[in-house]
């Protein structure tokens, strides 16, 4: 089984090395047809690694989670994981945890956001971990809102749940990063004291701050771009005020919340540069952030790498986070 791991893990070098040839295929398709080609090969050659795929740090079999549907929609009860220290508090600070996959895949329960979760709650943490829709037949206003739901179910159930509604982080990976980014840039920008109460801080891990920087040449991720085009219904020349709009570094304000921002510097979905503008307009409006840089890491090092550097990021990770809680 340990070999059959490894050889997957080295089958994405490949892929990576196909991807020119794939886009001079696209030259002979359809753009659509294209991206679903890919993306049903990303599937089978990516599953098994995301499958898992989990943080490198051992944590108590003890923790459990509860189960709760937040939201009704006409095709999908939109649910989440509550997942608890394994010591009783009257109140615990919440991380509002969002899964990445682009906007159009992942959910809350696969195995990498479980480690996360237990990681996170065997630090003495409440971790909730939400579904939301797909940006398939979906828009990002859709998306948006089932995010923001969610963490308003969770504040009216607050006391019955053991919330500290008063000390609440939002963290998210790659499009949960994005999420997660937006709301908190957003609400800030726009004074929403309700939407922004008890939010202390925002962690993203490898989030897009400009969503047209999918779409730069040096990006060879055509999920990445497949996805974006997907959920914003178009590409960044024929949508521009549209991925303005939902793009976080756009709405930075003198407002905004504390954020630690994590990138790894080999990131081959997320650019890089994309977490380097944000922190320069972070700096732009004196906002207290953290930048943390996995100088060997890809996307989702977190949680397929083990080495010395992940584990490091892990441990500032929690430190930043009672910091702020």
């Amino acid at each position: 089984m340990d070999k059959l791991k490894k050889k997957f893990k080295k089958s994405s070098f490949i892929v990576n090395k196909i991807y020119l040839f794939l886009i001079f295929i696209g030259l002979t398709l359809e753009d659509a047809t294209l991206g679903f080609y890919y993306f049903i090969m990303s599937l089978l050659v990516y599953g098994w690694i995301t499958l898992t795929s989990k943080v490198p740090i051992h944590t108590p079999k003890t923790l459990n989670h509860k189960t709760y549907t937040f939201k009704k929609t006409p095709k999908k009860n939109l649910k989440l994981d509550l997942w608890y220290p394994d010591k009783f508090k009257k109140s615990y600070p919440l991380v509002y945890f969002c899964h990445g996959g682009g906007w159009i895949s992942g959910f809350r329960n696969q195995p990498n956001n479980v480690s996360w979760c237990r990681y996170l709650a065997a630090k003495g943490f409440v971790v909730a971990s939400i579904d939301y829709r797909y940006g398939y037949k979906n828009t990002m206003d859709d998306i948006l809102s089932d995010y923001s739901d969610g963490l308003t179910y969770l504040k009216n159930k607050s006391k019955k749940l053991n919330i500290d509604t008063n000390n609440i982080v939002l963290m998210g990976l790659s499009a949960g990063g994005h999420l997660s980014l937006l709301y908190s840039t957003y609400n800030s920008f726009s004074n929403n004291k309700e939407k922004m109460k008890g939010i202390k801080g925002v962690v993203a891990y490898y989030a897009p701050s400009d969503l047209k920087d999918i779409f730069t040449s040096d990006n060879k991720s055509l999920f990445a771009k497949f996805a974006t085009k997907k959920t914003l219904k178009g590409t960044p020349t024929e949508s521009k005020e549209i991925y303005d709009y939902y793009s976080p570094i756009n709405w930075v304000s003198n407002k905004m919340v504390p954020c630690l921002i994590v990138h790894g510097k080999l990131d081959n979905t997320v650019p890089f540069q994309s977490s380097v503008k944000l922190i320069k307009k972070l700096d732009e409006y004196n906002i207290k952030h953290t930048f943390l840089v996995h100088k060997k890491g890809d996307h989702s090092f977190d949680t397929r790498l083990k080495d010395y550097s992940t584990v490091n990021i892990l441990d500032k990770t929690v430190r930043f986070i009672r910091k702020i809680t």
